[in-house]
């Protein structure tokens, strides 16, 4: 099982919506089972998923004081994928979720706010070691400041050959549970999709994990849908 983290410490980075779409699109393209994890106390990939008449990517319900035993309960259920939304400014939270990730996403906005935000969560990651990925996102088609973006970011890290631009179907489409793949397809969809296929070639590219003998969970499934009252670490 791969964990994804989808973080930065700032706020508006479009974090949320690019981790449901990513999840979508694992599980679109059969990369799953897949699961989503929200640390953020907003809960808005939550209130998504809740929206959601497809049940597929899973929701899991976890806490980030019994982390490991949610991740651990994913991984006997036979999750391929975890993608895990982060809260903004909340280091400590960050910390926790990058130190338990395979791969680190930091979506950012082209603005110049955003760039120098982005340093310290570059710092938050290289001290845990992680790989991460920087996505340059909610950018203006033909901008120059967008290119002048990903040669700053690149300066620090990895960053995506697949730019998100800011179009209204791609947020609109997390209105009722969707995403812009299932709602209207279209450019944007296209983008999403480009994303994930690069993104799936870098998580097939980390190094092979010591493997692991799936124990079978006594009290109820996870399946395609949120996990069952009782299950650790669930939130009230």
């Amino acid at each position: 099982m791969r964990i994804i983290a989808v973080t930065s410490q700032k706020g508006g980075s479009g974090k949320t919506t690019l981790t449901g779409h990513l999840a979508v699109a694992a599980a679109r393209a059969d990369a799953g089972p897949v699961a989503l994890i929200d640390t953020d106390p907003q809960g808005s990939l939550a209130d998504w998923w809740a929206e959601r008449a497809v049940a597929s990517p899973a929701f899991a319900r976890a806490s980030l004081n019994t982390l490991d035993q949610d991740l651990q309960a994913l991984r006997e259920e036979g999750f391929r994928l975890v993608f895990i939304d982060t809260p903004p400014a909340i280091t400590r939270s960050i910390q926790a979720v990058v130190s338990r990730s395979d791969l680190v996403l930091i979506p950012t906005r082209p603005s110049p706010h955003d760039l120098r935000a982005a340093g310290a969560t570059v710092d938050l990651v290289e001290r845990a070691g992680k790989p991460l990925i920087f996505i340059v996102n909610g950018a203006t088609a033909r901008a120059r400041l967008t290119g002048e973006a990903a040669i700053a970011l690149s300066q620090h890290g990895t960053v995506a050959p697949v730019i998100v631009h800011n179009r209204q179907d791609f947020a609109a489409s997390m209105i009722d549970g969707r995403t812009v793949m299932e709602a209207s397809g279209g450019k944007s969809a296209e983008e999403i999709e480009a994303l994930w296929g690069y993104v799936d070639d870098r998580i097939k590219r980390l190094p092979v994990k010591a493997a692991f003998r799936p124990i079978p969970l006594q009290r109820g499934s996870f399946g395609n849908r949120a996990l069952p009252a009782g299950m650790p670490g669930q939130m009230a």
